[in-house]
């Protein structure tokens, strides 16, 4: 078999609890990239109301952010790769604190907007560097488990992000949850840089270099089609579900900062339930064709959300949503790196995660206006549809003959 998943030749490893700091470490990276981007979208109908934004400029401020991310993945992937984790993941950190801190000072759409793009910059590190560091610390048999840990510190996040941002907001004001991010990254970039070392995050016996993943080959498409078109979720769920529980639901800001936390825990869970689901049914499977159906099919009920007529059933449908791309994000990076070298490890997600922000680039502008025109049945549908799209182009790129995976 290839790929980062089984790549264990170039690594000393600790053989005990120490093996699993550094993706603990990166769990809390995850959550702190997600409690800074989450504020925004928590506080959404309190912070376009006091600068007097739309949601169509909502959606463009956004995907500043989204742009910047698409370019930041692949290009740190390829860094943390090459510089190694310690350093590089000090580097991204510094940058998003100053960036989600500055946040509290802004006024208006440029300000917003360039602020986001500089989140966006430095976050762009967060998936790559998970996915490494749970690849480069753990054995072949625990690797999986330990990007679950990793990655679902961005769930936690957008599950903390409400319950504490909203009663910071309503007590200080919205400006001061922005500082008290700036604060947290201060902190995390203390611990990161006692725990990244040997022999909680080994170095490995061979010189790094500088790869990147070829756009030529057909793998780097199916990459691409697997992970970002069948998370394409995230985006609309986290940015527009306050909106439409605020103005369709009519929910308070208030109550908004009790009931956010549940599309964020479907989330959390997916991983997990997945994982399990993948490492139980699917063992070793460089093709999971079966698996990925199953997820598809599992995305087309969320087109009926504005059939349902309660706040209980609609948060039910957001929960089930993001259960479902939870799996998605799992076997997309997993069929991913089994076909790569374990050297490009960091690229493998570096390159999904950008590509999925480039998708999100397009579709939140979008998807704020159709929100701004109620066309709310629209958006549901074209999140409900996508991911089966993706599916289709990964089993027709990631046919046996389209490509030979690179011996690790």
């Amino acid at each position: 078999m290839t790929g980062a998943l089984v790549s264990a030749s170039v690594y000393e490893r600790a053989t005990d609890w120490r093996m699993w700091v550094a993706s603990g470490a990166m769990m809390l990276c995850s959550w702190l990239s997600y409690v800074d981007r989450q504020i925004l979208a928590v506080l959404s109908p309190t912070i376009l109301h006091d600068v007097g934004l739309n949601a169509q400029s909502y959606g463009e401020i956004v995907s500043a952010f989204s742009i910047a991310y698409m370019l930041a993945n692949p290009i740190w992937g390829a860094v943390l790769d090459y510089i190694g984790l310690r350093l590089g993941m000090i580097a991204a950190v510094l940058i998003w604190t100053v960036a989600s801190a500055s946040h509290a000072w802004m006024v208006g759409f440029a300000g917003f907007a360039l602020c986001r793009a500089l989140l966006g910059l430095g976050e762009g590190a967060t998936f790559p560097g998970g996915f490494r560091a749970s690849i480069d610390s753990l054995p072949k048999d625990r690797q999986a488990r330990g990007m679950a840990i990793s990655y679902s510190g961005g769930s936690l996040g957008a599950i903390f992000a409400p319950i504490v941002v909203v009663p910071v907001a309503k007590a200080y004001g919205w400006r001061a949850a922005f500082l008290i991010t700036g604060l947290l990254g201060a902190l995390w970039i203390v611990l990161w840089a006692f725990v990244a070392r040997p022999p909680m995050l080994p170095k490995p016996k061979e010189k790094p270099k500088l790869a990147t993943l070829n756009p030529m080959e057909k793998r780097f498409w199916a990459l691409i089609a697997s992970y970002s078109l069948g998370s394409v979720a995230i985006g609309p769920v986290f940015y527009l579900s306050p909106l439409y529980l605020n103005k369709v639901m009519h929910l308070s800001q208030s109550d908004l900062g009790k009931v956010l936390w549940i599309p964020p825990l479907g989330w959390e869970i997916g991983y997990f339930a997945w994982g399990w689901i993948f490492d139980r049914f699917a063992p070793g499977e460089d093709r999971p064709v079966k698996m990925f159906l199953l997820l598809a099919v599992g995305m087309i009920p969320f087109g009926f959300m504005t059939e349902l007529a309660t706040t209980a059933g609609v948060l039910a449908l957001f929960f089930w949503c993001m259960f479902v791309t939870g799996g998605f994000q799992m076997l997309g990076l997993r069929t991913g790196a089994r076909a790569y070298p374990g050297e490009r490890t960091a690229s493998v997600a570096g390159v999904a995660s950008g590509a999925w922000a480039a998708e999100a680039a397009v579709i939140l502008p979008l998807t704020g206006r159709w929100f701004d025109q109620m066309h709310y049945d629209w958006i549901f549908w074209a999140v409900a549809i996508v991911p089966m799209i993706g599916v289709l182009l990964w089993i027709g790129l990631s046919r046996p003959q389209s490509y030979e995976p690179v011996a690790a």
